[in-house]
Order: structure tokens, then C-alpha cells, then sequence
């Protein structure tokens, strides 16, 4: 079938609400995507920060299969083995205590949030209590992680949402504390923002914000479903900062291309929040995605993936400094590990439309970021393609 084919009975059927790229991908191996016609594309976007190992890694891909031969699904009512590796293996990469997994980083946000209630509710004996969260943020599109979402376009045509919401400026402690109340429950915050434009956390207010938690008994929730799982050089960004959260989110590369989330809690949020009967998923964390999230965990320790993104850190800074450098309309180039952004005064998709026509896979953020997640195994050949392919675009584009 031709492409054009693919495309046209694609959008006969699907309801539109995303404008694709008129490409057709058909397969991957390593680091690059092959379209239908055979065309080569040097992936630095990983299926928005999925596709940790790259494509057709031999070992996660037994590792499925295998359990395909046993057994796919058997709700949460019972017990099966993947459930118990997954669950140890995240605990203790990330320092949490407990699991819940869910099907999608906007599920694992919103356990979070029903999770902080839940524990303000039995600390309170009452009701109505109240979430900060930050201004730039994105946490997914369902109504509770929307409406903890600080970018106005996303939530206005849903409104109302849930109510009790304050948002506050990231990196502003003052601000936080501004919006602070007797009713604030929990704060909300990316460690790294992605959608908003790829802005770290500071050192200095991250601890500050960890400190006002703990003074008035409100819970820290951390939402690395992006720039968790190694991407920042570490298993998770926190884990640079010396802050631990309350509860935190993951999804992206925790199954490395299955559809898996989890929200995690320390033992004390644990004993003091949801109870059976509180919360539920029919396919969360069922034996495929938890094979996946075990095997995944598996290989990112023994191959010390986090160890290998830090490494190779500094030479991606380097060619992406050195784009900024000769091209005036790059204002900024910020991120932190492999979840990089060049800010262009350009128009965005113009540029990763551009790209992909050069065999480039790249991302957007806002209306004027280039975001790069590409997959934890780049070597330093890979960037050297990318900023070959990122430097004639924009050369034509200028």
C-alpha cells in the first residue's frame, strides 16, 4: 500500500485532533525510523521521550514475547508475577515506597492529586482542600491533571474544571508561598518543565518549596513522567537536587514503548491516604506492561543508562552551544540531560517541519522551542548527524 493509501484511511476514521506529519512509519532499528517508502530518520525525539533503548532492542523485545506466550491480562483482583519485579525494581531506583501503576502519565497525575486529598481529608476530617501548582506547567489532558495545568489555552474550552487550583510562578518561591493557604493540600510542579519550554528547576527553590511542605504538613508531588527514567543523567531528576518528593509521577520510558504510568509514594502518604475501595484501573499495571517496566529497569541499571546520558551530556551541550553561537535568532538553549531546547525566533514548525524533511526527528515546545528527547543510547556520532541536519536547516530557514 502507498503512503498516500495509509494516510487517507487513517483520517477517514480517526477522530482529528492532532495534525500529523505526512510520513507513514513503518519500522525502527536503533536510533533511526524508517517510513514505508524506506526513507532513513535519525530519531531525536523517541516517541516524545518514550523510546529509551531506541528501536528494536533485542532483549527488551524477548522479554515481551515471552510473556505474550504466558499470559497478557488478569485485572488487579489477583497477583502475578511481573507485578512483583516491576514494583521492587521502581521502589528502589527511585527511593519511593509504594506503587500504584496506571496506563499513561495523565492517569498517574491524577492518582496523585486524588492521593493528596485523600491524606488531607483524614489529617482534616473534612473537605475542600486545595492544590498550588505552577504557571508554564503541563501534567496531561485529562480534567484533573488539565486543570493543575498552567497554560490557559489547554483548559479554557473545558471549563469548568476542578475546582481549587491556585497556580503560582516556577522558580518563584515567594509566589508559591503567596498562594499557600490553611486549605493547600499539595504542590504540583515538573522537576524539569517540558511542554512549557524545557526550564529546570532551581536548586535553591526546590528547597525552599520542600521546606515550606514540610512546615505545613502539604505534599510534594514531583511529576517526572517526562524528564524521569534517566533522562536527566540521573534515574530521576530529583535525585540531583537532594529533595525528595511526597508522591511522584512517571510514564514515558518506564516501559520503554508500552503504554505504562505509576504514581509512588513514600511509606508515611502510604499509611494516611488511599484505602482499598479509593482508587482502580482494570489494565494498569498488568503482566505485559509490568514485564516491560521490569525489563526496563533491568537494563537501564545493567547498561548504567542514566551514567551514559550524563556522560555524553556535556558534547550535546557542546554542538548545540555551538549552534547558538552562530546563529543570532537562537536565544536560549536550556534543558537538562537528554531534554534539550533551542529557543528560535523562528517559527517552530517550520523548523521540525524542515527537519523531518531532512531525515531529522525533532519536537516542539510552546510556539518557539526546538525540543530534543532523543533516545538514551545516542553516542556522539548520532549528535554529530543531528547538528549537521539542525545546522542546513536552519541555514535554508534563515
Amino acid at each position: 500500500m502507498k503512503e498516500q493509501e495509509y494516510r487517507q484511511r487513517a483520517e477517514e476514521h480517526l477522530l482529528h485532533v492532532y495534525n500529523r506529519f505526512p510520513v507513514v512509519f513503518e519500522r525502527g532499528e536503533g536510533v533511526y525510523l524508517y517510513d514505508t517508502q524506506g526513507r532513513e530518520y535519525l530519531d531525536f525525539a523517541s516517541g516524545i521521550g518514550v523510546m529509551a533503548f531506541g528501536y528494536h532492542d533485542k532483549e527488551y523485545g524477548d522479554a515481551l514475547k515471552a510473556q505474550i506466550d504466558k499470559i497478557t491480562h488478569t485485572s488487579n483482583l489477583y497477583y502475578h508475577p511481573p507485578m512483583a519485579g516491576a514494583a521492587e525494581k521502581i521502589c528502589k531506583v527511585s527511593g519511593m515506597d509504594k506503587v500504584f501503576f496506571t496506563n499513561s502519565g495523565a492517569e498517574a497525575v491524577e492518582g496523585a492529586l486524588k492521593t493528596a486529598k485523600k491524606y488531607a481529608y483524614l489529617r482534616d476530617k473534612k473537605a475542600g482542600h486545595e492544590i498550588v501548582a505552577m504557571e508554564n506547567s503541563f501534567h496531561g489532558r485529562t480534567v484533573g491533571a488539565l486543570s493543575a495545568t498552567g497554560t490557559a489555552h489547554y483548559r479554557e474550552p473545558f471549563l469548568p474544571l476542578m475546582d481549587g487550583v491556585r497556580f503560582a510562578r516556577f522558580n518563584d518561591f515567594a509566589s508559591v508561598e503567596a498562594q499557600v493557604t490553611e486549605r493547600t493540600c499539595a504542590v504540583i510542579l515538573e522537576t524539569v518543565q517540558g511542554e512549557g519550554g524545557l526550564y529546570p528547576a532551581e536548586p535553591e527553590f526546590l528547597k525552599r518549596v520542600r521546606g515550606l511542605c514540610d512546615e505545613r504538613d502539604i505534599l510534594l508531588i514531583l511529576d517526572e513522567i517526562q524528564c524521569g527514567m534517566g533522562r536527566s543523567g540521573a534515574m530521576f531528576a530529583f535525585q540531583k537536587y537532594g529533595v525528595t518528593p511526597d508522591i511522584l509521577t512517571t510514564a514515558k520510558a518506564l516501559g520503554a514503548g508500552v503504554p505504562v504510568g505509576a504514581f509512588l509514594v513514600t511509606q508515611r502518604v502510604a499509611d494516611a491516604s488511599l484505602q482499598p475501595g479509593d482508587h482502580g484501573t482494570t489494565y494498569g499495571g498488568n503482566p505485559l506492561v509490568c514485564a516491560a517496566v521490569d525489563k526496563t529497569i533491568e537494563l537501564m541499571e545493567r547498561r548504567a543508562i542514566p551514567e551514559h546520558v550524563e556522560k555524553v551530556t556535556p558534547y550535546l551541550l557542546q554542538r548545540l552551544d555551538g549552534m547558538k553561537d552562530r546563529f543570532s535568532f537562537i536565544r536560549d538553549r536550556r534543558g537538562m540531560g537528554f531534554m534539550q531546547g533551542l529557543q528560535v525566533d523562528l517559527p517552530v514548525g517550520d523548523v521540525v517541519k524542515k527537519a523531518l524533511e531532512e531525515g531529522l526527528v525533532v519536537l516542539s515546545a510552546g510556539h518557539d522551542v526546538v525540543r530534543l528527547l532523543p533516545p538514551l543510547v545516542i553516542e556522539k556520532q548520532d549528535i554529530d548527524r543531528m547538528a549537521e541536519i539542525l545546522t542546513k536547516v536552519f541555514t535554508d530557514l534563515s
